[in-house]
C-alpha cells in the first residue's frame, strides 16, 4: 500500500478527527443533576432507563428524598407499588448525610438505593427505555446542609446497551464523557491548522 502524498496527509488526518469527533456516542441513561440555585439546592431529573440486565426485586412505596451516607436518592411524585430492580454496580454513597426530605417534589418516581442490597425504581408499569422527568427541591438547603459530596457517580448494568446506567451530578450541569470529545476536537483543530499552513504555502504569490 502506497504511502499518502505529504500534501494529504494534513486533510486526511483532519478528515478522520472530524469523522470520529461526530460518531462518538452521548452520554445515555437516566441522569440526575443536584445544583445550588439562590439558597435552595434544586435536583432535575431526565433520560431513559434500560431494564435489560436488571432484576425485578420487589414493589416497594418508596419516598423522595436522599441519603448520601446510604447512596439513596429518590426523586418524583411518590407512590405504592413502585418496581424496584436490582443487578448494578457503581458507588455505595455520595456524602456523609442522613435522610432529607424534599418540600416538592414531581413527576416520574426514578430513584436508586444501594442499602441494603441496591434496587433502582421506575414508575409502576414502565415500559423499558422509554422517557422519563422529574424534579424536587430543598429549601434553603446547601450540598454541605445535606451531608452531599460534589461530583459524578454512575451506575451500569447489562452488557453496555444504550441507557444502561444511571448518573447523578452533585455541582454541575452535564455528564463529562471521559474527555473524549474534548481529545477529538483538539486533534481536529491541529489538523485543520496543519492544513491552513500547507495552504498558505502552496498558494501561488500574485
Amino acid at each position: 500500500m502506497k504511502a499518502l502524498p505529504k500534501k494529504l496527509l494534513p486533510l486526511t488526518l483532519f478528515a478522520i478527527a472530524v469523522t470520529s469527533l461526530f460518531s462518538v456516542q452521548p452520554a445515555q441513561g437516566f441522569t440526575m443533576t443536584l445544583q445550588q440555585v439562590g439558597s435552595n439546592v434544586v435536583a432535575n431529573g431526565s433520560g431513559a432507563i434500560n431494564l435489560t440486565g436488571l432484576t425485578l426485586d420487589d414493589l416497594f412505596s418508596p419516598v423522595a428524598g436522599v441519603v448520601g451516607s446510604s447512596g439513596i436518592i429518590n426523586m418524583g411524585q411518590s407512590a405504592v407499588n413502585v418496581p424496584g430492580y436490582f443487578g448494578f454496580t457503581g458507588p455505595s454513597n455520595f456524602g456523609g448525610g442522613g435522610l432529607f426530605s424534599p418540600n416538592t417534589s414531581s413527576g416520574d418516581f426514578v430513584g436508586i438505593n444501594n442499602s441494603p442490597l441496591g434496587d433502582i425504581f421506575v414508575p409502576q408499569g414502565y415500559v423499558s427505555d422509554t422517557a422519563l422527568s422529574d424534579s424536587m427541591t430543598f429549601n434553603s438547603a446547601t450540598f454541605a446542609s445535606l451531608g452531599l459530596t460534589p461530583g459524578t457517580y454512575t451506575w451500569s448494568w447489562g452488557t453496555g446497551l444504550r441507557n444502561q446506567n444511571f448518573t447523578l451530578i452533585i455541582g454541575g450541569a452535564g455528564v463529562p464523557d471521559g474527555g473524549s470529545t474534548v481529545f477529538l476536537l483538539g486533534f481536529g483543530l491541529l489538523g485543520l491548522a496543519a492544513l491552513r499552513r500547507k495552504l498558505k504555502l502552496l498558494k501561488p504569490i500574485s
